[in-house]
Order: structure tokens, then C-alpha cells, then sequence
């Protein structure tokens, strides 16, 4: 399986629509340039609000801002140096999750889940992997104390873990469906899996016969497995995930060892069946995907309403050197595409509003979203 953690997949700009001229007219995004301070890839990012942002990445590398980005903290967790942070998980200035792998990919106590609780000045250790060829890809949660991380499978089994205190995990692997041979999921930047409501999850897989969501209804305690029509392989499947509420939602992909296979498809049956959208103008597989709505209001209690309800942006990855590609929007979840010029170098996006959605990448590169 391909570990490499590829371009999200934006999902967010408004459209309005005229009645009297009778086409669609779309506020396309501004982009700005922020300064990280630090030189690491950062791999994933996490908006709490519009002021407060998390972001992680290599040799323990994580980066987290208070005021929308003007000014950014860098920082190493203590004891991570040799680690990677695929995925981040914030819940306020205070209090965030880290997901970390190992760099080789292969010692399985490399795989941990940390969290501080006073903004980073320091980390507890809140599960290490013991589990011989469990990888995990991704971790998501439904509210500060009750999230869930995912494992490519071991021996048909997927040794997925959950926690429901926000402080021990607990192996929910009997709950999981029974893998295919070979079934995994991607690191995609901690979107291989996403959460909506108070229980509902879908996971992403591929590397099988089959590209599927995993799906729970009810916290993760059960699980249904539904096809996608996404192409899958050694190298393909769905990759990244994304719901903007219990029924309607979108998941990306393709083949990660053909710069030609992205697609994306939609849901508007909480994931049980998928139909394909138009062809994303990007080359690569989509690697990770965010709806602008984002958190659907500012902090001030202003209503953004819905017009980005069906906003996307995604971003890809390149063979054979695993570049970042390019990026595209959609107002219509696939429907319509537009590319992103000039915006390629980053591996991650997320939102908290429309108007505050951060990608980051390569380099340390941290780039501002607003519609």
C-alpha cells in the first residue's frame, strides 16, 4: 500500500444562483500565504474556529495558531522526534489529538495517539500499537472525549480502536466488518475516515477487489460495508471521505500508480450507494477532501447559511516522486469543476467556515482559504 499522504481535496466555494439570467455565478476563493515557522512537511490540518488551528506533520513536528493565522507556533513533541503525524484532531486552544506513524512505516510502536490539554506544553501518550503489521491511517471524532482511529486490516481483521472518555482506547475490532484480502485504507492526511452527528462514521477503503465505505450508525458499536464505484487495486481505492450531513456525501480517489484514475462519487443515502460525478481536472488520485461549510458559522454567532453546503475542493498526488499535484473546487459536489491555479505543494485542507479553510504542505507552506 501507498503510505504517502496525498493533496487534499478542497470542498468549499459558494455559488449563487440568477434566476434572471439563468446561470450559475461563483465567488471563487481568496488565497493567502501565511507563515509557518517551520521548515517540516506538515501533513494534516484541524480548524477548530476561525481563530484556532492545528496542523502536524514530520519529526514530530506540529504547528498551531490562536489568532486566524497571522501568528503560528512550531513546536516538537518531546520523544516524536522520529515520528510523523499523519493525522491532528483539534477540539480548542487548549486541548488537541495527534495520530503519529513511525518514518520507516514498519515498528509497530510508532503507531500512538497523544494529547495535551495545555496547548501543547505538553503530551500524554494515550494508546501505542502493539498489534504485529497494523497501520494506522487516520483518527476522527464526534465530540472532545469520543473518537475512533482505523487500521489497514491484519489477517481480515481490522483492529480498529475507539475511545469514549477521551482518555483510553479500546479495540472495537470484533465490531468491524470482515476485510477483503488485502483491504486498507490511505493515509490521507487523516481523511480516510470522517464523523458526523453524535454517531455516525464512514471509513474508506481500497487495495482489494473492491473500493468501499465502511459505515456505523450507531458510535462504531456495528458496521456495514457498502461498494463504491471508485477503481480498486493494489495501489487503488477510495482514498478520502467526507459527509456534510447524515445522508449526503462525497468520496474521492482512484489509482495511485496511474496519474490519469481521480474520481470522485456521491452518497445521498448515508453512504449505502454512490454514483459517479464528473471527472475532477486534476491528474493523480484524490487524496483528501473538505467541505467549506465547515462549522457553518462564525464565532460570533453570524449564520453562514447554505449556499457552500455543496462546495468542495480537492487536491491530488503525482507518480512516480509522490509530488503534490494540483487542485480543483467544485459549488456542486462534482457536478462543476474548477482547477486551482497555482496552488499545488500541499498536502492537506480543512475548514472551519467558508471563510477560514487552511491548506498546508510541503516545506512547512501554509496557505489561507476564503470564500
Amino acid at each position: 500500500m501507498f503510505k504517502r499522504s496525498l493533496l487534499c481535496v478542497l470542498i468549499g466555494a459558494s455559488a449563487i444562483f440568477s434566476s434572471a439570467q439563468g446561470d450559475w455565478k461563483f465567488h471563487h476563493p481568496t488565497l493567502t500565504p501565511q507563515t509557518s515557522g517551520t521548515t517540516q512537511l506538515l501533513i494534516a490540518v484541524s480548524p477548530v474556529n476561525s481563530r484556532v488551528v492545528w496542523a502536524a506533520g514530520t519529526s514530530g513536528t506540529y504547528v498551531v495558531t490562536t489568532d486566524g493565522g497571522e501568528h503560528w507556533k512550531a513546536a516538537v513533541v518531546p520523544g516524536a522526534e522520529n515520528l510523523q503525524f499523519r493525522d491532528v484532531h483539534g477540539v480548542s486552544d487548549q486541548v488537541a489529538y495527534l495520530m503519529s506513524i513511525p518514518n520507516n512505516g514498519t515498528t509497530a510502536t510508532g503507531f500512538r495517539v497523544y494529547k495535551t490539554v495545555d496547548g501543547g506544553a505538553s503530551w500524554t501518550i494515550e494508546f501505542t500499537n502493539e498489534t504485529v503489521n497494523a497501520f494506522y491511517d487516520c483518527f476522527a471524532f464526534w465530540t472532545p472525549d469520543r473518537g475512533i482511529t482505523h487500521s489497514d486490516s491484519v489477517n481480515g481483521v481490522f483492529p480498529d480502536i475507539r475511545t469514549t472518555n477521551g482518555l483510553t482506547w479500546q479495540s472495537i475490532a470484533a465490531n468491524m466488518p470482515p476485510a477483503l484480502p488485502g483491504e486498507a485504507s490511505f493515509a490521507a492526511s487523516g481523511t480516510c475516515i470522517t464523523t458526523e452527528g453524535f454517531e455516525n462514521a464512514w471509513i474508506a477503503t481500497g487495495g482489494s477487489t473492491s473500493a468501499r465505505i465502511l459505515a456505523t450508525r450507531d458510535g462504531g458499536n456495528t458496521w456495514n460495508a457498502y461498494d463504491t464505484p471508485l477503481v480498486s487495486s493494489a495501489s487503488a481505492g477510495a482514498i478520502t471521505v467526507a459527509f456534510r450531513d447524515q445522508w449526503n456525501g462525497i468520496v474521492g480517489g482512484g489509482d495511485l500508480a496511474n496519474n490519469s484514475k481521480a474520481e470522485t462519487a456521491t452518497s445521498n443515502d448515508g453512504g449505502q450507494t454512490w454514483a459517479l460525478t464528473n471527472k475532477p481536472p486534476v491528474q493523480g488520485a484524490i487524496f483528501c477532501l473538505a467541505y467549506a461549510s465547515g462549522i457553518r458559522h462564525d464565532d460570533f454567532g453570524g449564520d453562514f447559511g447554505h449556499d457552500q453546503d455543496h462546495t468542495v475542493v480537492v487536491t491530488s498526488e503525482t507518480q512516480p516522486n509522490y509530488n503534490s499535484g494540483e487542485a480543483a473546487w467544485t459549488p456542486d459536489e462534482g457536478q462543476t469543476w474548477f482547477k486551482l491555479p497555482d496552488v499545488s505543494g500541499y498536502w492537506a485542507v480543512g475548514f472551519a467556515d467558508p471563510r477560514s479553510g487552511w491548506f498546508v504542505g510541503n516545506k512547512g507552506k501554509i496557505l489561507k482559504i476564503s470564500f
